[in-house]
């Protein structure tokens, strides 16, 4: 008997209203922007507006799907943050009313760093792999934020990718195989007391090459593929030069000759996206997918490898292979246009974006209206927040 193929039927990307410069950021810091452009991978990094968050970029990312697909037989709805707007109300509530989501179906937010977007789509996975006739959405939506002035600053950015789960994928079939490495690592984290994340830069990177080695290990344990069969690699990417950095440190370790070339082959394509959009933590691994699905040749029946870090820390190695026909399938038009439509911010407006807080008062605040997305965050009001379409 053999089983149902499940995967990534459709995949669909958002991002904010504003992007900055990292030659503004380096300007205003009096270093030099190669430092940024070169040194991290980073062009610019998506803002955003005050009457966004990611309740409104999560509903940018998953109405394309539901306006292609409808809503029969969803019934589970996942959205991975770490950048939650509430302590106890899913997210993913919130967008009943904004993109019409189905009443009969379970919606539960997913927290663990960066990785919090693989979990949901394992989780999607198994869920469908018991009922093929079900699909899943799976959302993934952040907005990276760090104190003005620190080394994190310039690893800031937004996104959120939708993705729909279902058997019988379109796009991407998930490989049965996956390997796992968790440990209990203080190298980046946010107290309920902080706004912004708290990070050791040094650390943080060792322990995402550890957890990588680690988590391909087990996935070959598990009977994974041999890396001489990836025809690509899409890593987390806190910031681009990292997927280089982690790609080099996993051939190494086994045995490989790291050639730059080689690396480069096997990871640009992965980084388009993620270049300008900066980071978005659970968004990241899958924008990267979006950026490499966008940018490449045809990829039928190539089998892709996954390496999913989220700090503190869990990660995940796993594959899979890519459909015939997927192209039918992307968003590439509408990819580049949600990059190329934001509006550029002068340093000013961005250091006022960045210090200003919820209310907390409990009385009635309108939030004037500023994004041009589709969705804004109008009010908040006896402590509800409350979202409207535009």
């Amino acid at each position: 008997m053999t089983s149902t193929p499940v995967g990534i039927h459709d995949l669909s990307f958002a991002t904010t209203h504003y992007a900055l410069d990292h030659g503004v950021l380096a300007e205003r810091l009096g270093v030099d922007p190669d430092k940024f452009y070169l040194g991290i991978g980073q062009e610019k990094m998506s803002v955003a507006a005050a009457d966004e968050d990611i309740v409104t970029i999560a509903a940018a990312a998953a109405k394309p799907i539901l306006d292609r697909h409808g809503v029969d037989n969803i019934r589970t709805v996942l959205l991975a943050t770490e950048s939650g707007v509430d302590q106890s109300k899913a997210a993913g509530l919130y967008l009943h009313p904004l993109i019409g989501l189905p009443n009969t179906a379970r919606v539960v937010e997913l927290k663990q760093a960066c990785y919090g977007g693989t979990a949901g789509l394992q989780f999607a996975a198994g869920l469908i792999a018991r009922d093929p006739s079900q699909r899943v959405l799976v959302i993934a939506a952040d907005i990276a934020k760090y104190e003005l002035d620190t080394p994190g600053e310039p690893t800031q950015g937004a996104a959120a990718v939708a993705m729909l789960v279902s058997a019988n994928p379109a796009i991407l079939e998930l490989e049965p195989h996956s390997g796992i490495y968790s440990a209990d690592i203080m190298d980046f984290w946010r107290p309920n007391y902080r706004t912004a994340a708290m990070v050791d830069g040094k650390t943080s990177v060792n322990a995402y090459q550890k957890a990588t080695q680690e988590a391909w290990a087990d996935y070959r344990r598990n009977g994974g593929r041999d890396l001489t069969e990836f025809a690509a690699f899409c890593y987390h990417q806190p910031f681009t030069k990292m997927a280089f950095k982690a790609h080099r440190h996993l051939l190494e370790s086994q045995g490989h000759t790291a050639e730059p070339a080689e690396i480069d082959a096997a990871i640009h394509n992965t980084t388009i996206y993620n270049r300008t959009v900066g980071n978005s933590y659970t968004a990241s691994l899958y924008l990267g997918l979006a950026s490499l699905l966008d940018h490449t040749g045809d990829l039928t029946g190539q089998a892709l490898a996954f390496i999913s870090y989220g700090s503190g820390s869990v990660a995940e190695f796993f594959s899979g292979t890519v459909q015939p026909g997927y192209r039918e399938h992307l968003r590439t038009e509408a990819n580049q246009e949600a990059i190329a439509t934001r509006i550029a911010l002068d340093y000013d407006r961005y250091r006022v974006l960045h210090e200003t807080e919820s209310p907390s008062d409990g009385m009635y605040h309108a939030i004037p209206e500023e994004t041009g997305r589709p969705f804004r965050l109008a009010a908040i009001s006896g402590h509800k927040r409350i979202y409207e379409s535009r």
